[in-house]
């Protein structure tokens, strides 16, 4: 990782977890609602989706404070959508990021409602974020709902299950991967391109470098599996392989998984050299991705 790249972290990431905590601090809710939605949204993680929001904007040099706000709103999708995925009724995981799944704390019934806790109160946020203009806000909602939902990645989710214990061919694992992981990310981007009041062409180019990037976070997840440890990780090692999901190596081989990993970071990067100035920091984000060991 780069000192640019670190630096840019080290200064936002700490504001968008700061963020996050005030919008659910100031919800009127059970205490013990709040507790469970907190518990998941601190657990530590990358905080990549947030970042990419960020990023872009840096990219066009517009600073905005929406865009923390628009971070923190994906960020509580994501861990919505980690929560419901670890309940025994779908991966049946026991930990996630190096702590016990949010089940596992606080039950079955309680981590589902953080969930969906989690999941509508980010349209709400986006839809109150008055300092944003009224258009670009309804375009936020209308793409994040269709990121996250059956279009994208509650979509890609059930594709996911339908594919276990079946041989999917390539094609059918990436039409999961681009809805399951990648729609998100996807939406991540194409945020940060709306509220920087980016071209019709700019954000073409950006969803197309999001496309990419999105298959490459897919492709070194499931290489991960493979080589990491449960302690590296920060959840269980091996899961995939244990459920009997198609994945890449599967399909291609280690060695050539890693070759179609290479293969999407460079149409990420050939994507971004379309754009009219250099975008140093987002090759530096498709790098990371490519090489991260969690």
């Amino acid at each position: 990782m780069t000192q640019q790249l670190k630096a840019f972290m080290k200064e936002n990431i700490p504001v968008v977890e700061k963020r996050m905590n005030e919008l659910v601090e100031e919800i009127t809710a059970p205490e013990i609602l709040k507790e469970a939605m907190l518990y998941s949204l601190n657990a530590g993680g990358k905080r990549v989706r947030p970042l990419f929001v960020l990023a872009v904007m840096n990219h066009f040099n517009v600073k905005d404070d929406a865009a923390y706000t628009v971070g923190a709103v994906i960020e509580m999708i994501h861990t919505y959508s980690l929560i419901h995925d670890d309940l025994p009724s779908m991966d049946n995981d026991d930990y996630r990021r190096g702590k016990l799944t949010n089940h596992k704390v606080y039950g079955d019934a309680f981590a589902t409602l953080a969930g969906d806790a989690l999941n509508t109160i980010a349209f709400g946020i986006l839809a109150r974020m008055e300092q944003v203009e009224a258009e670009k806000r309804l375009e936020l909602i209308d793409k994040l709902s269709v990121a996250a939902g059956a279009e994208g990645m509650v979509g890609g989710q059930i594709l996911d299950i339908e594919g276990e214990s079946k041989q999917l061919t390539l094609e059918e694992l990436e039409k999961v991967h681009v809805n399951k992981t990648g729609a998100i990310l996807r939406f991540s981007i194409e945020s940060g391109a709306i509220l920087a009041g980016a071209s019709e062409a700019e954000k073409a180019i950006l969803v197309e470098y999001a496309h990419h990037i999105g298959l490459c976070f897919q492709i070194q997840d499931d290489i991960l599996d493979i080589v990491g440890t449960t302690e590296q990780l920060g959840k269980t090692a091996g899961k995939d392989i244990a459920s009997d999901k198609s994945t890449y190596p599967a399909l291609l081989t280690l060695d050539g998984a890693k070759e179609k990993l290479h293969a999407h970071y460079q149409l990420a990067i050939e994507a971004l050299e379309k754009l009219p100035s250099e975008s140093n920091l987002l090759k530096e984000f498709a790098e990371y991705i490519v090489h991260r060991n969690k």
